[in-house]
């Protein structure tokens, strides 16, 4: 579980191999929906929270699996409560 947790989080902000913009942009292809927003959301937490651990957002990935959409939503609230505090 932890090694997910780092690939989502590379893919979610550009890290790893996923810096290159194709590479981004395939797996934004070829992923499922819940990949993708529990990638976008563990990024978000992590910026929130810079100390979690894997285990204090395993919530994240049961948010992502059995509700992607609300997922993606939360992110992106965060996403902008973020850029607007700024």
């Amino acid at each position: 579980m932890a090694d997910f947790h780092r690939v989502a989080g590379q893919r979610s902000d550009g890290g790893g191999h996923y810096r290159n913009p194709t590479a981004r942009e395939t797996a934004a292809g070829v992923l499922p929906q819940w990949v993708l927003a529990h990638a976008a959301l563990l990024a978000e937490l992590v910026r929130l929270v810079p100390g979690a651990d894997v285990h204090q957002l395993a919530f994240a990935a049961r948010l992502a699996t059995t509700e992607p959409e609300a997922a993606g939503d939360l992110a992106v609230f965060l996403t902008r409560a973020r850029t607007e505090a700024h």
